[in-house]
């Protein structure tokens, strides 16, 4: 049996600290609701996008997945990890889109 393991860590509100790091890459660090500590090197250039789109979006979330790594001394390594923000749309729009096909009909 072939198995793989992949996380997605989601996240809100702020970036994560960010420390640079060997190979064009920069190391950040999570901590969860439990108190797990969650590490990982993502692209720097990846890091720069994501600090762009943090500040252009008024309201955002984010993502950072990969493989689950190692278990470290409080938590566990995120591997080949990626990240992403999204922009939060409002979520009034739907009750407007919801009024107009109520209208049309």
């Amino acid at each position: 049996m072939s198995v793989k393991s992949e996380v997605t860590i989601k996240f809100s509100g702020e970036l994560p600290t960010a420390k640079p790091a060997e190979n064009k890459k920069v190391a950040i660090e999570f901590t969860d609701q439990n108190g797990i500590v969650f590490t990982a090197q993502v692209n720097a250039k990846s890091w720069r996008k994501a600090e762009t789109s943090a500040s252009e979006f008024a309201d955002w979330a984010g993502a950072v997945s990969g493989k689950l790594g190692q278990r470290t001394e409080n938590g566990f390594e995120i591997v080949d990890a990626g990240i992403q923000l999204f922009e939060k749309k409002a979520k009034e729009a739907k009750a407007d889109v919801a009024a107009a096909e109520a209208g049309a009909s």
